[in-house]
């Protein structure tokens, strides 16, 4: 009697068992690299984009300015919608001989909608919900859960820059650094 080679089913079964294998461990790799750039994503931190707003000299001692500039990530069909906003007002050199000023985003702190500074009350007003706020950026009275979004800035030798694009949340209020 003559060896003949592994009935057909065996090495279907074995062609099958590596396929399965290989597919499993596809579909693993392709469902663990986003899971791991989510988890690893946080490492990895791009460098603030900070935006000049003006010289220095162009902002009047207590007197607040509304700015816009385009947004870093805006797309070439947004247009008007494309700008941020942010209001500056200087308040002067402080005690340790730096300039000194106050840059809020524009967006109300209950909904976003763009806020509007009133300088005969002194008061920035939201047309959406009726929020009011206080001309340092606090809550005065309305929806708005709290005041006005503080805008991290620096002066770099003669230029106000504001970071951007650095959108405020609740988690992150974009305070200034002391």
């Amino acid at each position: 009697m003559t060896m003949s080679s592994p009935p057909p089913e065996e090495s279907r079964r074995g062609f099958l068992l590596w396929l399965t294998s290989a597919l499993g461990a596809l579909a693993t790799l392709l469902l663990a690299v986003p899971f791991l750039g989510y988890l690893l994503g946080p490492l990895k931190r791009k460098a603030p984009d900070w935006h000049p707003l003006g010289k220095v000299d162009d902002f009047p001692l207590d007197q607040t300015k509304l700015l816009t500039f385009p947004n870093p990530l805006r797309q070439p069909w947004d247009g008007k919608t494309g700008m941020t906003g942010v209001y500056v007002r200087y308040k002067g050199v402080n005690k340790e001989g730096k300039h000194d000023f106050m840059v809020l985003a524009m967006n109300c702190a209950h909904l976003g909608c763009p806020v509007t500074w009133f300088p005969q009350s002194g008061l920035f007003l939201c047309p959406c919900h009726g929020g009011v706020y206080y001309e340092d950026g606090s809550r005065a009275s309305g929806p708005p859960p709290r005041g006005m979004f503080h805008c991290v800035w620096k002066v770099d030798g003669d230029t106000l820059l504001v970071e951007a694009p650095h959108f405020p949340t609740l988690q992150d209020t974009l305070t200034h650094p002391a």
